[in-house]
Order: structure tokens, then sequence, then C-alpha cells
């Protein structure tokens, strides 16, 4: 009925637009359901878009699996004529970068603040066994030789010792040395330099001492070349100073904060590097040689050896004369640096004092280093000093006369 009743107040002509409009409209809840549906896609959209964490996020990308090439591969790998790169590792560029395993150093000599730039083996205190022990040295008396682990060292046997067997001068020289005012001069840091080390082996007279460090790159060949000469020889022990590392005396120095039996050992390796020393001296040490703990086992045992001991006289509250006396070891301290203001005028002057102390006290011992001045004025020096009435003496001589009066 309501449909008849539409058709009868439809107008004319309008009655198929009607029925098309009524077959084309959606059901309310149809079209909701549409529109809730965009609203998802829409929030996931933007969901997706601020949450996930990809600055790539909508570029295009890929997948692409990677194998690890072992470096023989990758040279294979290379194209012909295209030198593929070459992986090496640290251990291998360093090396590369010091292939013979060494390094610079810089010694300053404790007495006169000389600098010296030395190359030294690399390796750390206990690896340095590995190298080869130094060769035996000619007129050395294999009776006061031992064996350890580094090579052979100084010891006393049948009543004989290193520091008598190889004092320089002779009994004459001695018996004169007790009559009159007697110096004993002792150049240090030798060794390291062949140039100067030979300066000094030449150019000084036989009563000088010379003192070489264990370092250089064949200390032995020029210790036989300074006793072939008639020089007396002492060995000079790397020791801590207080400003160490900074100032690093080289390889195995004996260091306070190291074990007596540590220190021992690293005293074993310096002893070994050469033979035919009368005696040890320091090398730098100010911090070392007051430190009685670590004295202690280092005089202890150089004076069981038949060693004597030469403090060079830079530190003041030095031990090493207590000790000594103790173990009843020949010693000496030197009473000043000569050439610490290396200029002839001052060396001259130095020199002069010795002589006053020498008439006065009856010995005195000046330390020097190797500068061509120093050699220079030392030599000019020497050659009328017995005129004075005063007489040139190896250490040996001067520590033996220090302990009879």
């Amino acid at each position: 009925m309501a449909e008849t009743a539409d058709d009868l107040s439809t107008p004319l002509g309008q009655e198929t637009v009607l029925k098309k409009r009524r077959r084309l409209r959606l059901p309310f809840s149809a079209t909701q359901a549409i529109a809730a549906l965009i609203g998802l896609f829409l929030l996931a959209f933007l969901g997706f878009a601020i949450f996930n964490d990809n600055p790539f996020g909508g570029e295009p990308g890929a997948r692409v699996a990677i194998r690890q090439t072992a470096p023989a591969e990758k040279s294979a790998m290379a194209p012909a004529g295209v030198q593929a790169p070459v992986v090496k590792s640290a251990a291998e560029m360093a090396k590369q970068a010091d292939p013979a395993g060494k390094r610079t150093i810089t010694i300053i000599d404790g007495s006169s603040g000389a600098r010296h730039d030395v190359v030294v083996s690399g390796d750390a205190p206990d690896k340095v066994e590995s190298e080869a022990a130094p060769a035996l040295m000619a007129g050395v008396d294999q009776r006061l030789l031992e064996k350890s682990r580094y090579g052979m060292i100084p010891v006393a046997a049948d009543g004989l010792k290193p520091f008598t067997a190889y004092a320089g001068g002779t009994e004459a020289d001695r018996a004169r040395a007790a009559r009159m005012p007697s110096i004993a001069i002792v150049i240090g840091g030798l060794g390291v330099g062949a140039a100067k080390t030979s300066d000094a082996i030449m150019k000084l007279p036989p009563a000088v001492t010379l003192a070489f460090t264990p370092y250089g790159s064949d200390p032995g060949k020029l210790v036989e070349r300074a006793r072939a000469q008639r020089h007396e020889v002492l060995l000079q022990i790397p020791m801590e100073p207080f400003d160490y590392p900074d100032n690093d005396p080289g390889p195995q120095t004996l260091l306070t904060t190291l074990s007596p039996e540590q220190n021992l050992d690293r005293l074993f390796w310096h002893l070994s590097r050469f033979q035919g020393y009368a005696g040890i001296a320091n090398f730098m040490g100010a911090r070392f040689v007051v430190t009685d703990p670590a004295m202690q086992p280092i005089v202890r045992e150089a004076a069981r050896r038949g060693l004597g001991y030469l403090d060079d006289g830079s530190a003041p509250r030095s031990v090493a004369s207590a000790l000594a006396e103790s173990q009843a070891m020949p010693f000496a301290r030197a009473d000043f640096s000569i050439d610490a203001v290396p200029t002839s005028v001052e060396i001259d002057r130095a020199l002069a004092k010795l002589e006053s102390l020498a008439r006065e006290r009856g010995t005195a011992v000046g330390i020097a280093s190797a500068l061509p001045i120093s050699i220079e004025r030392i030599a000019a020096w020497t050659r009328s000093l017995e005129s004075r009435g005063i007489l040139l003496v190896p250490l040996t001589t001067a520590m033996l006369k220090s302990k009879s009066s």
C-alpha cells in the first residue's frame, strides 16, 4: 500500500529515477564498517612509521650473504694485474717497523749530564737471557770465571780475586804511590760510541782507569783493546736515578722497586757482558745508592766475587761506603766531576783542585766523561804532573792506598 501511495504522489516522468535511487542506496551499517577499516589502516601505517627505528624506511633494500675470505683466497680472487691488499697482524707490523727488535734510549751521564743516544735490545728483562752470551775475552784468567744463565761472570777462586788479577800498574808503582801524593782519574760512559772510546784508550796514559757501560754493539772488543793498552777497566752498573723512567740508564737497570733476587739477576746480566774488570761502579743511580735495602745485596755479592767498588760521588747520602767497609771491600769515592762544566778553563781549574786535594790528603779521585775537550785537557795535564811531585795512578792503587792509610 505504501508503494502504491508513493506511486500516486510521484510526479509524472520521475518514477524510473526514484526506483534507481532506492536500488543504489547502501545500508548505514555497511558504510560505518568501511570507514572503520580505512581508519584502522591509517592508524597502523602511522604507528609503523613513527615507532619503527629504521632510518632507511621506505627505501628499496636487498639482503646479501657475505662470507669471510682468508688472505690467501683474497689474493687468488684479485683481478689479473691488480695486487690484492696484504693483511698484517699488529705484531707483524711492529716487527716491520723495527725488524731488529731494538730501541733507542737516551743515556744521561750522572756526573757530567752529557746525553748519548744508544741503540739497545728492545727485549723485556725476562727475555734477554735468550741473547747469545758474549764470547770469552783474551787475557782473562779462566779460574776467575763462573757460568751463569747469561754467560761467564767473575768470581774469586783459589785465594785470587779479579780486583788484584786485573789491577793496573805494578808493585813498584804502588810502592811509589805510598810515598807520594797520588791522583786517580776515571773516564766513564765508555763502550757507547766506538770513536770516543777509542780516543780515550789511545790518547790517555795507561794509568787512567776506563769505566765501561754494559751497552754498545760490542763492548768486549773495546775492553780488550783498552786492556791491551794497559788500562785498568771497571764495569758501570746502571742504577735507578730519582727521575726514573724519564731518565733511563738502560735495559736491566737495578731498581728500588724490585726484589733483591730480581736485582741480583739483573746484576748477573751486567756482569756477563764482558770480562777482565777489577771492580764495578754505579752508572747514574742517585735513588738506588741511597736506599740501603736495595744496595746491601749488590755490594755483598760484588764483594763476594772479589770486586772493588767506585762511588761516582753524585749522591751525597750514598750508603756504598759504609756497606763496602762492612764487607772489607776495596772502595773509593770520586771527589768531584772534572768536566761538570765542559770548557777548557773549568776543566783545568778542576784538575788544579785535584792536585790540591792530593797534596792535602795524600790521594784524590776525579771522574770525567769521554768528551773530546776532556780527553784533550786531561792528556795535556798528565804530561807534566809528575814534575810537580804528584803521581797519576790507576784507581785500584788509590783504593789500596786509602785502605792502608
